[in-house]
């Protein structure tokens, strides 16, 4: 499955964005998906994830303020990204994990998308 993400951008402390992630290929439907995100030097960490069937997951920092979703019949994946912190500033990625259930390590997940860059300034 082909990944491409979008809605990154620049904002203030408290603000919202929504990310997308349009899929292609069949096998999106069958597939857990997650959001990762990275600054420089540090190690890509999950963000959130969910399940083919809509289960969800997320990192104990954005629990309460970022949602993931799916939409199976538009091929696509959200995150909803509300009291967004100076810290939550990072590249995003989204990715297709090689199983249905909610997938939690790196190495689960075998497409990529490019990322998309979140600023949040104080």
């Amino acid at each position: 499955v082909q990944l491409q993400a979008s809605g990154g951008g620049s904002v203030q402390a408290g603000g919202s964005l929504r990310l997308s992630c349009a899929a292609s290929g069949r096998t999106f439907n069958g597939r857990a998906m997650g959001w990762f995100r990275q600054v420089p030097g540090k190690e890509r960490e999950l963000v959130a994830a969910i399940s083919s069937g809509g289960s969800t997951d997320y990192a104990d920092s954005v629990k309460g303020r970022f949602t993931i979703s799916r939409d199976n019949a538009k091929n696509t994946v959200y995150l909803q990204m509300t009291m967004l912190k100076p810290e939550d500033t990072a590249v995003y990625y989204c990715a297709a994990s090689r199983w249905s259930s909610v997938s939690l390590y790196y190495y689960e997940y075998d497409s990529w998308g490019q990322g998309t860059l979140v600023t949040v300034s104080s």
